[in-house]
Parts: structure tokens; C-alpha cells; sequence
């Protein structure tokens, strides 16, 4: 058992930034984050193994940046230029599987709320 902690998130105004972070409780080979907005489908915002390899949705490349630090099992989402699109609740999950592709994922974390006003 692996359990996600977040943190972060909140209210900010449309070209704001906001930081979301995420602890696990031990080390796991993939972690990433997620969001789902009222009346939609979760998708996947970004991915990162713990090598640091990272993949991005094509909705957030280039304004969002994942990252982690192994030492205290964390990842991290600094997220720039945010736009009224972007609220959703936004879930941190973890899987074994060392791949970036893929859906499945083994852990969630219980989501924090990002709302951009207009």
C-alpha cells in the first residue's frame, strides 16, 4: 500500500500560477497527475519515473512542469499561465509499472481543487 498525500491548490486568477505537491509514503517507479472538471472525464495532465523522464497532455505542454525529488518521495506540478480550463479537481496517483503511457495506475491521492477565474 502506497498512500498520496497533496497539497496546494486553491483560487487564482486566469495567467496565474499555482504549485501542487504530493508526498508518498515510499518510493514508487511512476508518479503523475491527474484532473477531472465538473462533467468530464478524468484525463492525465502529466507523468514522471523516478529517472525523470516526463510526458505532458498536449493541453498543458509548455505551461506546466512536473517534477520530483526522490529523496522524500514527492512530486511536484508548477503550473503557469493557468486558464478557466484548467479548474478541475486535480488527483495525485503512483503505479509500479515503470511506463509513462497508459491510465491504470495503482494509487490516488483524495484530489485538491484548482479554480481560475475569469
Amino acid at each position: 500500500q502506497v498512500d498520496l498525500l497533496e497539497s496546494g491548490g486553491g483560487l487564482v486568477q486566469s495567467g496565474g500560477s499555482l504549485r501542487l505537491s504530493c508526498r508518498a509514503s515510499r518510493m514508487i517507479p511512476v508518479m503523475a497527475w491527474f484532473r477531472q472538471a465538473p462533467g468530464k472525464q478524468r484525463e492525465l495532465v502529466a507523468g514522471i519515473t523516478s529517472g525523470g523522464t516526463s510526458d505532458y497532455a498536449d493541453s498543458v505542454e509548455g505551461r506546466f512542469t512536473i517534477s520530483r525529488d526522490n529523496r522524500d518521495n514527492t512530486v511536484s506540478l508548477e503550473m503557469n499561465g493557468l486558464k478557466p480550463d484548467d479548474t478541475a479537481v486535480y488527483y495525485c496517483a503512483a503505479r509500479w509499472a515503470r511506463k509513462l503511457t497508459g491510465t491504470r495506475y495503482d494509487y490516488w491521492g483524495q484530489g485538491t481543487q484548482v479554480t481560475v477565474s475569469s
